[in-house]
C-alpha cells in the first residue's frame, strides 16, 4: 500500500483549505476521482465539479457538502489550487493550459501532455521526485503503463531492467462507462439467446476478446501498444528500454491484467523478487502456488493496491536473468483516478 494511500485512509478529518476542480466528474474515471479525493489526505475545502451540459445542475454530496455540477468555462479555474482532468484529449488540450495560467496545478488523465518533454509523466511510487512547487502541469500515465511499472520499478532497482515482453488483458473500463454498459448488456443478451448489436466497441464483446480497439500503425502495433512502449520508457527514465507488448480487450468490467517477461542485466532470483515486491509501496503479492491462487481482476477490482504473482524464472533464458510474472490492477484506480489524486497529495 502506498504512503499516500495509508495517509488518505486515516486523515480525512480536519478543516480543508484548498479548492479542487474535477473536470469530467460524471465519467467512469471522474466518478472514481471524486471517491479517491473524498478518501484522500488532500485538504479539500471547496470542490468544483464540471461535466457536460446535460449533467449541469445535478447535485451530489462530498464530505457532507452539497455540490452542484457545472459547465466548464474559461474562467472556471479562478481560485482553484488543483484541477484534476478526467476529460477527453481535446478538452484537456484546451483547458489544462488555462487552468495552469490561472494558478492551479493541473493533473491530466488524457494523453494530451504525456509525451511533452516539459510535462512530467508521474507515478508517485516511481518518479515522485519530479513533483516540484514550480511545476504546474502533470500527466497521468496510460493505465497499462501506470500499473505495470508498479512491479517493474522495484525489480529494476535490483537488477537493471533490459527488456520487457508483455501481453495485456484489458477491461471495458478503459474505454469508459459506455463500454462497461455494452459489456453488461451484451452479456445479458447472449445468455438469453438474444441478438445484440454492438455500438461502442468494434466487435462483439460478450464471451469474446479482441485486439485493443485503437488504430493499427504502419508497424503493425496498435495505438495502445505504442503508448505503453513510450510511456514505460519515460516514467522509468529508460529511453533505450526494449519493450514488446500485445494489448487485448477482454470481457472484464474494470481491472487490467498483464503477463510480463522481464530481462535484467543482473540476476534477480525468484525469492529476491518476491521479497522486493512484498516491500514495494502500492503492491500486494498474491503468489500461492499450493492453492493455484494468483492475481485476478475479480480481486483487484476496487483495490488501491496492484496485485502481483506467478513470479517464476523464465526457463527459455538459460542465463537465469529473466523473470516471468502476472499482475492485475484496477484500471479506474491506480490506472487513472487514484494515481492522479496521489500526485495531488504529493504537490502539498
Amino acid at each position: 500500500m502506498t504512503e499516500a494511500t495509508t495517509t488518505a485512509r486515516s486523515a480525512t478529518s480536519g478543516v480543508g483549505t484548498k479548492t479542487v476542480a474535477v473536470i469530467g466528474a460524471t465519467g467512469a474515471v471522474g466518478a472514481e476521482m471524486l471517491r479517491c479525493l473524498e478518501d484522500s489526505s488532500y485538504p479539500t475545502g471547496t470542490l468544483k465539479a464540471f461535466a457536460s451540459e446535460r449533467s449541469a445542475g445535478k447535485r451530489f454530496k462530498f464530505r457532507g457538502q452539497d455540490v452542484e455540477m457545472q459547465v466548464l468555462t474559461d474562467d472556471a479555474f479562478k481560485g482553484v489550487d488543483v484541477a484534476l482532468f478526467a476529460s477527453e484529449t481535446d478538452i484537456s488540450k484546451k483547458y489544462v493550459p488555462i487552468a495552469a495560467a490561472a494558478g492551479a496545478v493541473a493533473i491530466d488523465n488524457s494523453s494530451a501532455f504525456r509525451m511533452d518533454p516539459t510535462v512530467p509523466l508521474v507515478v508517485p511510487e516511481v518518479n515522485g521526485d519530479l513533483i516540484k512547487p514550480s511545476q504546474k502541469i502533470y500527466a497521468n500515465p496510460n493505465c497499462v503503463a501506470a500499473i505495470m511499472v508498479m512491479a517493474l520499478w522495484p525489480l529494476h532497482q535490483a537488477g537493471k531492467l533490459k527488456r520487457v515482453i508483455a501481453s495485456t488483458y484489458q477491461s471495458a473500463s478503459g474505454a469508459g462507462r459506455p463500454a462497461m454498459d455494452e459489456l453488461e448488456e451484451a452479456t445479458r443478451a447472449y445468455l438469453k439467446g438474444e441478438a445484440y448489436q454492438h455500438k461502442v466497441l468494434p466487435h462483439p464483446y460478450a464471451f469474446n476478446l479482441f485486439s485493443h480497439n485503437t488504430s493499427i500503425g504502419d508497424d503493425g502495433y496498435n495505438g495502445e501498444e505504442t503508448k505503453v512502449v513510450a510511456e514505460l520508457r519515460k516514467i522509468m527514465g529508460l529511453p533505450e528500454l526494449r519493450v514488446g507488448v500485445t494489448c487485448v480487450r477482454v470481457p472484464v468490467l474494470r481491472a487490467h491484467s498483464m503477463s510480463i517477461t522481464a530481462e535484467f542485466a543482473d540476476k534477480v532470483s525468484v525469492d529476491a523478487a518476491r521479497a522486493l515486491l512484498s516491500k514495494a509501496p502500492g503492491v500486494k503479492v498474491v503468489d500461492d502456488r499450493a492453492r493455484n491462487h494468483f492475481p485476478m481482476p475479480v480481486e483487484s477490482s476496487g483495490q488501491y493496491d496492484v496485485l502481483v504473482g506467478r513470479v517464476r524464472e523464465d526457463i527459455s533464458d538459460p542465463t537465469g536473468h529473466t523473470l516471468a510474472l502476472f499482475m492485475s490492477g484496477d484500471q479506474l484506480l491506480k490506472g487513472a483516478a487514484l494515481n492522479a489524486v496521489q500526485i495531488a497529495e504529493r504537490v502539498l
